[in-house]
């Protein structure tokens, strides 16, 4: 395996990708990288950007997605562009779309897995998947457990859904050249080493369950019969917090959703309370569910970035690691602050001095082999690769 990450703060799109491409082109001599994987900023002309890219270093595959936050091992920032370049004799990369995510996530599943090898080539012991999905068209979860159908269960899963810095207003994932919404994309990886994931949130109930009561999509319209804006009131008012249905967010940074799953807790961020006290959150929550109101602290994201870091370097069965992606949530970042460089931090050093890249998303995916598996908010997903 060979590796290399750049990373760009040119404002211009055209002159961005070229950097990325000449930067992987001067640390990948020889022979044009087997595969790239791109973290935009939502500013960017991205189909611009890409061009450039491939015309820089011709990979055999690019892959990627717009992003609400970007961070290598040298820099951490919003509104640049970073990539990992990966060349591997003992790999086999390909990609795959899947489009019209709004209207058949399964049928996006099946496009996405028709792209893919691994299924009719027996020849690589270890399959994996980077997916990147446009989280703003829904679907994620049900994305992935389609995913998991298609793929029969022989795929690990990771990746995020593409961000645009919290506006959540329109987020784009990368294929080849293109940059497409309504849309999800993966980068099958086929190895003869195991690839290692690592999930982990930093997360505790501090509120009695709650019974969805009526939820549609990713509104949650009634908790325990009442509306669910009842519920964080209360909980602000027991705490000593302040919420403002006007202007939510900063209370919601610090008090989201778990959904009580029996072996552990899927986040989901709130977002927006509408005029009958219904509560907008960033994915979906089904009816019928268990869920807590959650608290978390600096420290416990630090922890939650190590805890991930350690199970994917556990997950190489003894491999060495090369190269590290990283994706955590955008809520995360926003919540921290300045202190989100604290995580990060921490992150490298369990890694150790391999290459790293990732960036800030809107949701998290992750399925492997005994890890805490789903499409995830306000969680830290790990995925080294291995030298």
């Amino acid at each position: 395996m060979e590796s290399v990450v750049v990373y760009s703060n040119q404002p211009d799109s055209s002159s961005a990708g070229r950097e990325l491409g000449e930067g992987i082109a001067a640390g990948l001599p020889g022979s044009a990288p087997n595969a790239v994987i791109v973290f935009a900023a939502p500013q960017y002309d991205h189909e611009a950007l890409l061009a450039a890219l491939e015309a820089g270093c011709r990979p055999g595959v690019i892959v990627g997605a717009s992003s609400a936050g970007e961070f290598t091992r040298k820099i951490q920032g919003e509104g640049m562009v970073c990539a990992l370049a990966l060349r591997a004799d003992d790999m086999t990369f390909s990609a795959g779309i899947g489009q019209q995510l709004d209207r058949d996530p399964a049928a996006a599943a099946r496009q996405i897995v028709s792209g893919f090898h691994g299924l009719s080539d027996s020849r690589y012991a270890y399959r994996s998947a980077l997916v990147m999905t446009d989280a703003l068209a829904g679907h994620a979860d049900e994305l992935l457990e389609e995913l998991t159908i298609a793929t029969a269960g022989q795929y690990q899963f990771f990746g995020g859904g593409a961000g645009d810095n919290a506006q959540f207003q329109r987020t784009q994932v990368f294929f080849g050249t293109r940059a497409l919404t309504n849309a999800a994309v993966a980068l099958e990886i086929l190895s003869e080493k195991p690839i290692g994931i690592g999930v982990s949130h930093g997360w505790e109930p501090a509120s009695a369950g709650y019974r969805v009561t009526e939820a549609i999509g990713m509104k949650v319209i009634g908790l325990n019969g009442l509306p669910a804006v009842d519920a964080f009131e209360e909980h602000a008012e027991r705490t000593g917090q302040q919420l403002d249905r006007a202007a939510p967010i900063p209370f919601f940074l610090h008090n989201i959703l778990g959904i009580d799953t029996g072996a552990g807790y899927r986040l989901r961020v709130p977002l927006a309370v509408d005029d009958e006290g219904a509560v907008l959150c960033a994915s979906e929550i089904p009816e019928g569910a268990i869920v807590h109101i959650m608290r978390s602290s600096e420290q416990s994201a630090v922890v939650a970035a190590e805890r991930a870091a350690e199970a994917a370097i556990g997950g190489l069965r003894g491999a060495r690691p090369k190269a590290a992606l990283f994706f955590d949530c955008v809520a995360t970042r926003l919540r921290l602050g300045e202190a989100f460089g604290l995580e990060l931090n921490a992150l490298a050093d369990h890694l150790g001095r391999i290459d790293l890249a990732g960036c800030n998303t809107h949701g998290q995916i992750a399925r492997a082999e005994g890890q805490f598996g789903g499409f995830h908010n306000c969680t830290a997903v790990v995925c080294v690769f291995p030298e």
